[in-house]
């Protein structure tokens, strides 16, 4: 099967989409044909979504003769000359368009409920974001299919841990992964917060902020960590979570939405909202640290990239059929 992939989004950014796709093009078992609109920054955001989506990229899957086109985000053609489909990892934009930037709010208000419904099938990265497409989007629930996210090897307790005592975060600074919240919790808590990830939007900085970092050194943080302080305010799923449990360490993350999804009970669940319940729910991962760490070895074990493959390779041959 001969399938065209976008990965422009590589350009973009670095956190849990890119990851996603580049443990597609590792696995997945058919013809890859890679499409790009390439440049990173402002400017190359608003030609590529303004003209390459929407006219670049259906050219380009004509001429390469695809049986199907893969858009690895909801920004995509809004008509496709071949079976398009499109992974949606959230709908945040939608949910809270004021932690985002004007031109995504535009685009995705205008374009994304477009995307959706020229997609002959649509992935959700969890039940969570399933549940969202069909109450903000109307998508019929037989064209979604749910497919969970994996983890990646280098993510497990073996391995090197970074020294210090201190709580983790990570996450791109951006308003919705409240982060001014997490530092207070930690303060509260008397733990030193370390924040790795991308430099975001939104003007959110945070004392202890280490940058974009290779995945040896995020695994090293993680094995590190009394435990994961993850109290976003939404979340299509929350790769973070899989990964610190993958690595024997305690989450505290979000009660509701995916996160409480992805965890399974492995985690100690607070409200986002609260500072105060974020400390107390470090608190309580420190005094359950073994149970946790067991907790989590065991609800990773239903997650895998190559499952994640080989289900997405069925939705292809659905989409071609």
């Amino acid at each position: 099967m001969r399938v065209g992939l976008d990965v422009s989004p590589l350009d973009q950014t670095r956190a849990g989409t890119a990851r996603y796709l580049a443990q597609l093009e590792g696995l997945v078992d058919v013809e890859l044909v890679r499409l790009a609109f390439r440049g990173r920054g402002r400017a190359a955001t608003v030609v590529r979504d303004a003209l390459w989506y929407p006219l670049g990229l259906p050219r380009r899957a004509r001429r390469s003769r695809l049986e199907v086109l893969h858009c690895p985000t909801f920004r995509g053609p809004l008509s496709s000359p071949v079976p398009l489909v499109v992974t949606v990892h959230d709908l945040a934009v939608l949910r809270h368009p004021e932690t985002f930037n004007l031109w995504t709010r535009r685009y995705s208000r205008l374009c994304v409920p477009r995307v959706v419904q020229a997609a002959r099938k649509v992935i959700a990265v969890s039940e969570f974001t399933k549940g969202e497409l069909i109450a903000l989007l109307s998508v019929p629930e037989p064209k979604i299919r749910v497919i969970p996210n994996g983890i990646a090897p280098v993510f497990s307790p073996d391995g090197p841990a970074a020294a210090g005592v201190y709580v983790l975060a990570v996450a791109t600074l951006e308003p919705r992964k409240n982060l001014e919240r997490a530092r207070e919790a930690a303060r509260i808590a008397g733990l030193e917060l370390r924040v790795a990830g991308e430099r975001g939007w939104g003007g959110v900085g945070v004392d202890g902020w280490v940058g974009r970092i290779s995945d040896d050194e995020l695994a090293a943080l993680y094995r590190g960590a009394r435990c994961l302080v993850y109290p976003s305010l939404y979340e299509g799923f929350g790769l973070p979570v899989l990964e610190s449990m993958a690595c024997g360490t305690p989450v505290v993350t979000s009660l509701g939405g995916a996160t409480e999804e992805v965890a399974g009970g492995a985690a100690v669940l607070v409200d986002p909202r609260d500072s105060s319940s974020i400390a107390a729910g470090i608190a309580e991962a420190e005094s359950r640290r073994d149970e946790l760490r067991r907790l989590g070895l065991a609800r990773v074990q239903a997650f895998g990239w190559e499952r994640a493959a080989r289900e997405t390779v069925e939705v292809y041959r659905e989409a071609a059929a």
